[in-house]
């Protein structure tokens, strides 16, 4: 973990929201409130190195194993420590914690002539909406003036003393001088729980970013790029399309009777050619593993992989499963949730993301 002043995630509620247009780097910039304190969260949406549009991806109906936990925290800021920085935590990360499809990202410009067609104004319709709503935001990223003591005001709004969040984005994959951020389990983003009008039905958003020059494979332990490719195609800086040769297609999560012994997951190869799985595995939230050595898959063919219990187990409460290739980069991977696994005996089937 190298983000200098820390990582975390502050929950709040949005007060006004700004747009930049003529800066090198602008940023959208939003004014919070945790009830107690004033933040600016600073949201990159253009890079200074070329390629300068940004990656992003928004998820309209979020639903992740965390967001029970998020609901739990008091508002304010939260440090995730170091040692908190890990599979199964609450912390991020765009690789390892199959939040979504790398290749759903697509670069967007900053500003665009026109309505409702760059970045700035993307962004600008959720912050708006969950003014409007009194929703609940949660900005996971690297905070300054947390602890300043001088009453410096902010130089967007205005407020006493300027604090906030920035690094709202993808902390892992960067070269050159972006490099010394690096580190696994410290992604940023922000996530918006807007309440229903109703009362009844709750709705999650979550907008993740990335640069470009970014790569997504990356070291396991330091964050850093990595010469890594999946399947037969070549996988470029900044290019997250990949194509996986073995996906996960269903789980069996809450079996009936106890689980221990009785999990299942089930790939499906869909290349042309049949696939060794010798030395590749299935990995939980905990990153526990289960080799698949021994087993084949034909081209078109279904194998569903019995999980013994003894490594890989498949919490009730949500979680990742992950397939890992023999040198233990993922390949595929999908998320549940407590909600998904509430029906015992069923068979979760996932879509194709």
């Amino acid at each position: 973990m190298n983000l200098s002043e820390g990582y975390g995630v502050l929950k709040c509620h949005a007060i006004a929201g700004k747009k930049e247009l003529d800066d090198n780097t602008p940023h959208y910039q939003v004014h919070v409130n945790d009830d107690k304190f004033d933040y600016r969260l600073a949201i990159n949406v253009r890079s200074s190195i070329k390629p300068h549009d940004l990656l992003y991806f928004i998820d309209d109906d979020f639903q992740y194993y965390i967001t029970d936990e998020l609901e739990k925290l008091d508002f304010g800021w939260k440090v995730i420590e170091v040692p908190d920085r890990k599979p199964g935590g609450i912390c991020l990360d765009y690789i390892r914690g199959n939040l979504f499809k790398a290749e759903k990202m697509k670069p967007l410009p900053y500003n665009v002539p026109g309505e409702n067609n760059d970045l700035n104004e993307l962004i600008d319709g959720y912050i708006q909406r969950a003014i409007e709503t009194k929703a609940t935001i949660y900005v996971f990223g690297e905070p300054w003036g947390i602890d300043r003591v001088e009453n410096k005001p902010d130089k967007i709004f205005g407020f006493r003393p300027g604090r906030g969040v920035h690094n709202i984005h993808m902390n892992q994959g960067s070269s050159g001088k972006y490099g010394k951020e690096n580190g696994v389990y410290q992604d940023g983003a922000l996530l918006i729980h807007y309440p229903s009008a109703s009362g009844s039905q709750d709705h999650w958003v979550a907008a993740f970013f990335a640069f470009q020059s970014q790569s997504f494979h990356t070291d396991d332990r330091t964050g850093d790029p990595i010469d890594e490719k999946v399947g037969n195609e070549p996988q470029e800086p900044g290019v997250p399309a990949v194509k996986v040769p073995v996906k996960i297609i269903a789980a069996l999560v809450n079996p009936l009777g106890g689980d221990r012994g009785k999990e299942s997951v089930t790939l499906i190869n869909p290349s042309p050619e049949k696939i060794d799985l010798t030395g590749w595995a299935i990995a939980d939230k905990f990153k526990h593993k289960q080799s698949l050595d021994g087993l084949v898959i034909e081209s078109g063919g279904v194998v569903k992989v019995d999980l013994t219990g003894e490594t890989v187990q498949l919490s009730n409460k949500g979680g990742i499963i992950s397939l890992l290739n023999p040198k233990g980069t993922k390949v595929d991977g999908v998320s549940y949730t407590k909600k998904d696994a509430k029906q015992q005996g069923w068979t979760l089937v996932f879509g194709n993301g």
